[in-house]
């Protein structure tokens, strides 16, 4: 009986036990706390931003120099390396050969222009005797024709002429412009012929092209640039050099290839910069950077404010009763530590850049110094470049 009686007791006790733990399981939970959180103003500045293309230096003015006429090379007058002038004698290929066929040529000349006399000599006084009737007109004849055969011998003798003169001119390598001349791939005594042997290259050096290439899509935007006037300190294409300086001078474009390469879909482009401190080199590859057009004033913020989900842009913004909303925004580029802001957010904005990850649309804030608001989470890295 004593048994029945504890047990009973027992169950009692703990049935009273549970129904207070019910009770207190019952009862209503607080409000979430507050999110420290950091704010940043969103602000309007100039972002001013560049695309950026790989690039290769081209000369503009380019000519690989070969002999128009066979021999020998007697002599070399320039400096390996240097800027000739235009004009100037490179190479001289053996002329003797030339100066005496140029020397017949002139001898043949002025014999035809000898028999030409005579022939005209004979014509005018056969012309007197037949206006007396004291010779046949036949005789008239020939002597007009013998003159007028005279004449062409002259005209050939003169192309003769011409043609040694101008393998005796083509027997001086002379520089088509002014430029440097590279290294010489012939020396004295090298037998050359004509169209065939290179003798050596040469290039000006101001101005100079910078080839890159873009997609189709994007032909219309380099058309409209090659039509804008470029003032003393257009800021459009700009160039950074092989050891990553910029280059200090700016560009224009010079010429859009014709066509699209069907393979790759792109279309060459050429822009000229001046090169007075002959800083840039043919074949030297650098990177262009061409003003982005959606350059100009326009709402920046830090970067690690953005928030993405599902593919599309966030940020929380704080309103005036100490709650974070979420906004969506266009994003344009980054600018190192800072990224534009297209769309959905005006300048003055509160946007939240730390204690993010616990936040949601709606909950309450509480502005906070940085380590606390990174002790809730902060958000991505506010590293990059700019473009």
């Amino acid at each position: 009986m004593k048994k029945i009686v504890l047990v009973l007791s027992y169950a009692a006790g703990l049935f009273a036990w549970t129904s207070c733990g019910n009770k207190e399981a019952e009862k209503p939970a607080g409000p979430p706390p507050a999110t420290p959180v950091t704010l940043v103003d969103a602000r309007t500045t100039d972002a001013v931003y560049y695309d950026e293309y790989p690039a290769t230096v081209v000369a503009i003015n380019n000519v690989e120099l070969r002999s128009q006429v066979a021999g020998f090379i007697t002599g070399i007058f320039f400096k390996e390396g240097d800027v000739v002038t235009k004009g100037k004698t490179l190479y001289e290929i053996d002329r003797r050969r030339y100066q005496a066929a140029y020397q017949q040529a002139q001898a043949a000349l002025r014999s035809t222009q000898a028999t030409v006399q005579n022939a005209k000599v004979n014509l005018d006084r056969y012309e007197r005797l037949a206006q007396q009737d004291a010779i046949a007109r036949q005789i008239v004849d020939n002597a007009s024709t013998a003159y007028a055969t005279a004449q062409s011998q002259v005209a050939e003798a003169q192309a003769g002429v011409a043609l040694a003169r101008t393998d005796l001119d083509y027997s001086l390598v002379k520089a088509p412009f002014t430029g440097r001349i590279g290294i010489s791939q012939v020396r004295l005594g090298s037998q050359i012929s004509p169209g065939t042997t290179l003798l050596n290259t040469m290039s000006a050096e101001d101005p100079m092209g910078v080839d890159f290439v873009i997609t189709e899509s994007d032909l219309t935007r380099f058309a409209d640039l090659q039509r804008q006037a470029p003032g003393r300190n257009d800021s459009t294409f700009r160039m950074v050099l092989p050891d990553g300086t910029p280059y200090n001078q700016p560009g224009k474009i010079l010429a859009i290839d014709r066509g699209v390469e069907q393979g790759t879909g792109t279309v060459q482009i050429r822009v000229q910069f001046n090169n007075p401190k002959r800083q840039l080199k043919d074949g030297m590859s650098s990177v262009l950077r061409v003003l982005n057009r959606q350059s100009g004033r326009r709402i920046v913020i830090p970067y690690k404010a953005i928030v993405e989900q599902m593919g599309e842009n966030f940020v929380f913004v704080a309103g005036d009763s100490s709650k974070a909303y979420q906004r969506k925004v266009q994003i344009g580029p980054r600018l190192r530590d800072q990224i534009v802001v297209m769309e959905g957010l005006k300048q003055g904005d509160k946007v939240i850049t730390e204690g993010l990850q616990r936040l949601r649309d709606g909950g309450k804030i509480q502005v906070g110094t940085p380590a606390q608001a990174g002790a809730q989470g902060g958000g991505a890295p506010a590293t990059g470049s700019a473009k």
